[in-house]
């Protein structure tokens, strides 16, 4: 397998875990170590995998149900570090209704012992996106 290839597959697992709310899917993908980053849309920089993992934690415990299509998606891997850019569509149900929201994502993984690592995940409202609520 290219390694394009398997960092696709990391990615894949990573978004897996999102839309299964699954924490344990989601420790498996992450790098634990205490500089690993991720910025969800509207909030501020969490550093460290125990911040991450806290942050996971709370969005599964307060989301019902959650829908993610990516596309556009572009990969490069530069010897042990690669990122892959894409958009996502996040179709998210809470116990009073439901949103939907496009968001531009850049996925950092690095390579370790022949596993690819998520170090970092920034997503950011699309501008001009249509965004939906309902209740």
């Amino acid at each position: 397998m290219k390694p394009e290839e398997k960092v696709l597959a990391a990615n894949q697992r990573f978004y897996q875990a999102l839309e299964e709310l699954d924490l344990d899917t989601m420790d498996s993908v992450w790098l634990h170590e205490d500089w690993v980053a991720c910025v969800h849309p509207g909030w501020e920089l969490l550093t460290g995998w125990e911040e991450i993992r806290e942050a996971w934690q709370r969005i599964f415990a307060n989301t019902k149900r959650m829908k993610v299509a990516v596309a556009n998606l572009t990969v490069r891997v530069e010897g042990h570090a690669a990122w892959v850019n894409c958009i996502e569509q996040v179709t998210s149900s809470f116990e009073k209704g439901f949103s939907t929201a496009w968001v531009q994502a850049t996925n950092i993984y690095l390579e370790r012992n022949g596993d690819w690592r998520l170090v970092h995940h920034h997503a950011s409202p699309i501008p001009h996106a249509e965004e939906e609520t309902v209740q």
